[in-house]
């Protein structure tokens, strides 16, 4: 077999069970398997980059980071629907159906995505771009990013000259909780809902990020076709399942009272469903009929979305338990009686904090209603006081960690109560992720995987225990071998001459960045020094406000910090500045550096500014001095063009550096 065979061999393989995979959800392969194939596919495409095609698994993430979206003009407009929220106000809908047609009409029922609109565009059978809704008629390209949704087909069966396609971008509850896991372990704030966050992947200027993000769709409408012609909505909808699209689970109709029947089952089945739903909606399903009755300015007249309201039902307060996050912030949990709730038992509710707890006035032993906000969250909706039982107290949340019984203190925006403690327990998986990150302490194939495995075999409870591991250890547990324990034993042990920023960045101190920990090693270069120092000697440093240097203090100053330090010092771990400046020439600048740099590596560029005195900052000011422009520069490039803040192309940096 010749590479040019063996190249299309793969690609049918893997495309086959992508398709099995993100769309039947039937593979046909382990994940080992694909992975493999992929991996062969890729050399044979490096070898022979003259033949890699739009259809490729391997251009599912492609381009470059984005420095903006450009505009989408629809030619088909992405109309919105009008919602009704009551089996009568559906009824009316009905009525004017028939009474406007003349005639029994037929019906298409689906559930309501609750996601992101787009519209996908393919010219020959291939998908060329893609955009989200915006107002309807003008939307954002997105093609980059939807190119990494692995259920959107690159290429399809029928070469048809043109389709557009409109479907929901979502992200799956599974994905949404694994997701919002992990950024509580790595200290990020937490997402809010599953639309949202879909929505905020699909528009990350990186493609590799919104690939981690694990998008999916579902297709529920054809908005252009040339080449062929179909008599119904459920017509096309079947023509797009052979074209490989995941297509919206739909039902075909005849009357009215059937589809509100269908309402109330796709309402109690809700859960069932892989996405959020909010509603339902109801079309006319011949295209001809959609045809004579039109649309409004707003809304076309063949379809509405029954909207369903949360589900509220009573329960009771047994207890309020704390639970201490990852992150160190105490939430508050009522335990209720169970409850049935859209179509899941419910037997808990976050009260989220004190503000919370007082403004609704929750006790202990309150009779309560409680709603699913946005399906999945269980909350308190109102305290019914005329069934309060007699002596409640106001409920207060403790002063001390119920967990490790170091002192509480309020964020500075006055809302979470923060456990202080550096060892605390409860914090641990999220500080040792954060103090072995790339950024931090950089102990390659130390993720959050392998934390929790050491943590789970009571191995280690605090960042010092890394530097007393063995590599026999490490060898015996689940999943581990004789060479991977030393190469992280090694990895480990390289980290103890990291310089003195990435050691404190790597304690996980609020409001210490990156840029924090750099300036506070800069200015003290020592580990001592920074631990005697006040507030008032940190908020004389530039760029240290007293926000940072009260959380620095208090850090510092806590006896968990204090012997957690000792132990890494006793431990060998490098509590000195290596920084050295090469010259000052740059002192008193300010750099930015825009797109997409080809002779420098961005964290090595702004490493040689600062080494020379000067500041690398992330957005454009009238106090940027210069601007350093790779390709693809964009947004950052115009604000400095309009600014007139002199910019460089790499080479006349580089020349700035001899």
């Amino acid at each position: 077999m010749n590479y040019r065979e063996e190249i299309k061999q793969l690609r049918d393989m893997l495309n086959e069970n992508g398709y099995r995979y993100y769309v039947l959800d039937a593979p046909t392969m382990s994940d080992y398997e694909y992975d493999m194939l992929n991996r062969r596919l890729v050399e044979l495409e490096t070898l022979h980059p003259e033949e890699i095609t739009p259809d490729s698994p391997t251009q599912r993430i492609g381009g470059k980071t984005l420095e903006g979206f450009s505009p989408y003009a629809h030619e088909v407009p992405l109309e919105s629907l009008q919602d009704v929220f009551s089996a009568e106000e559906a009824a009316e809908f009905f009525q004017r159906m028939e009474e406007t047609l003349g005639q029994e009409v037929t019906y298409s029922v689906e559930p309501k995505v609750d996601g992101l609109s787009v519209a996908l565009e393919y010219h020959d059978g291939v998908f060329v771009r893609g955009a989200t809704r915006g107002d309807g008629h003008t939307g954002e390209d997105v093609t980059e990013n939807l190119k990494t949704i692995r259920s959107i087909p690159m290429t399809l069966p029928d070469k048809l000259p043109r389709l557009i396609v409109r479907g929901e971008v979502y992200m799956s509850r599974a994905v949404f909780e694994e997701l919002n896991a992990q950024r509580e372990l790595q200290g990020k704030p937490l997402l809010a809902n599953p639309r949202n966050a879909a929505a905020g992947s699909l528009r990350q200027l990186d493609p590799k990020v919104a690939a981690e993000r694990k998008l999916s769709i579902q297709i529920f409408n054809l908005q252009l076709v040339e080449g062929k012609e179909f008599v119904s909505h459920t017509e096309t909808l079947n023509y797009l399942a052979s074209q490989r699209f995941r297509v919206i689970p739909h039902k075909t109709l005849t009357s009215a009272t059937a589809c509100q029947t269908e309402f109330v089952r796709i309402n109690d089945e809700r859960m069932e469903y892989p996405f959020d739903i909010d509603g339902a909606v109801v079309k006319v399903d011949h295209l001809s009929d959609r045809e004579k009755l039109g649309s409004t300015a707003k809304f076309p007249k063949w379809a509405v979305a029954f909207k369903y309201p949360p589900e509220k039902k009573p329960s009771q307060v047994l207890d309020i338990v704390i639970q201490v996050g990852r992150t160190g912030v105490l939430t508050p949990k009522a335990v209720l009686t169970p409850v049935r709730l859209a179509g899941t038992t419910v037997t808990n509710a976050t009260l989220h904090n004190q503000d919370f707890i007082t403004e609704k006035d929750i006790r202990i032993g309150d009779t309560v209603i409680v709603q699913k906000a946005g399906e999945i969250i269980p909350e308190i909706v109102e305290v019914v006081t005329k069934e309060r039982p007699e002596n409640t107290i106001p409920y207060q949340l403790p002063e001390v960690c119920p967990v490790c019984g170091a002192p509480v203190r309020r964020d500075e925006d006055g809302v979470a109560l923060r456990c202080t403690g550096a060892e605390c327990p409860a914090q641990l998986l999220r500080n040792l992720t954060h103090f072995a990150c790339r950024d931090a302490m950089d102990i390659e194939g130390l993720g959050p995987a392998v934390v929790q495995l050491l943590v789970e075999n009571n191995l280690i409870s605090n960042p010092a225990d890394l530097y007393s591991l063995r590599a026999e250890d490490v060898a015996n547990l689940e999943g581990k071998g004789k060479k991977s324990a030393e190469n992280l034993i090694r990895a480990i042990k390289k980290s103890k001459s990291n310089d003195l920023a990435k050691l404190i960045y790597g304690l996980g101190i609020r409001q210490v960045g990156e840029k924090a920990a750099k300036i506070l090693s800069s200015h003290f270069r020592k580990m001592d020094g920074l631990m005697t120092a006040s507030v008032e000697e940190l908020t004389e440093i530039d760029d240290i406000g007293g926000v940072t240097a009260q959380c620095v203090v208090d850090y510092l100053s806590s006896p968990q910090a204090q012997d957690l330090i000792a132990r890494l010092k006793a431990a060998g771990v490098n509590m000195e500045s290596k920084a050295e400046l090469v010259d000052e020439r740059f002192a008193g600048m300010t750099f930015v550096l825009t797109g997409t740099l080809t002779q420098f590596d961005r964290k090595a560029a702004q490493a040689m500014i600062e080494e020379r005195g000067g500041k690398a900052a992330s957005s454009v000011s009238k106090r940027t001095t210069y601007v350093i422009a790779g390709e693809a520069a964009g947004s950052k490039l115009k604000k400095a063009q309009e600014l007139n803040i002199p910019v460089l192309t790499e080479e006349e940096f580089a020349k700035m550096l001899e």
